[in-house]
């Protein structure tokens, strides 16, 4: 049996053979009851800042550090402030790049202002790394708690049915009480599973950006300590509101 026919055989097979994937689905969805609408609430919420983060960590805060440090030492090395500068702000704009570009504008101040210069906008780009990425913990564990909530209700209403429902009632209440029982538990941990494994792989990400940009900083501060002669006489006026 091939790979196709093992797929139609499990499309068809589903639930003992009576329901197609998506019936199955759908009646796991119906069989849940109003405790699966707060579960999907948080499914919502995580797709759309798992999508916003993954551009932000790995498209739009993204740079090649060694290949701009290459660059940015070749300047600084030579002397020339201004052009360092003006090759740091034609890169695509980063947290990385904000903090260089505010250290490179404190150098004829000196190696102090460079330094507090660095730490300051340091502090004010890292949280944009940082956003919203701990809410995918947090709406993992709400949708978990919320598929809980879910199964105890379904137990609570399938006791009921046990002890007020008539005989002929009782067992098709109770088997629906706890379908919606175990189906609250399975759709809260099939939103919580995936969501606390994309925060685990944002977390290392986050980690791995601000690093950079602690490694790049104290690159810079070397750099500038290492040639501020040569820097005496640098003009920047002309980057200074860019």
């Amino acid at each position: 049996m091939n790979l196709a026919n093992v797929g139609l055989l499990f499309a068809v097979e589903v639930a003992g053979g009576s329901r197609s994937f998506i019936e199955e689905f759908a009646w796991r969805l119906q069989s849940g009851g109003t405790e699966l609408i707060t579960v999907f609430g948080c499914l919502i919420a995580i797709v759309f800042i798992g999508v916003e983060r993954g551009i932000a960590l790995f498209s739009r805060y993204t740079i090649n550090k060694d290949a701009f440090l290459r660059g940015l030492r070749k300047h600084l090395y030579s002397g020339d402030l201004d052009k360092a500068i003006h090759y740091v702000t034609g890169q695509k704009a980063t947290p990385l790049t904000a903090v260089v570009k505010a250290g490179l504008l404190n150098v004829p101040r000196g190696e102090e202002d460079v330094q507090a210069a660095l730490d300051e906008a340091a502090l004010r780009e890292m949280p944009k790394i940082e956003v919203r990425s701990g809410y995918l913990a947090m709406l993992a564990n709400a949708a978990m708690l919320f598929g809980l909530l879910g199964t105890v209700s379904g137990l609570i209403g399938a006791f009921a049915a046990v002890g007020t429902a008539s005989a002929q009632e009782r067992a098709t209440l109770l088997a629906t009480e706890i379908a919606k029982a175990m189906n609250c538990t399975y759709f809260g941990l099939l939103v919580a599973v995936p969501s606390l494994i994309m925060f685990s792989f944002y977390m290392g990400r986050t980690q791995k950006l601000i690093n950079d940009i602690n490694e790049i900083s104290v690159a810079v501060l070397n750099l500038v300590v290492n040639n501020k002669e040569k820097f005496k006489h640098a003009n920047i006026q002309n980057y200074a509101d860019e």
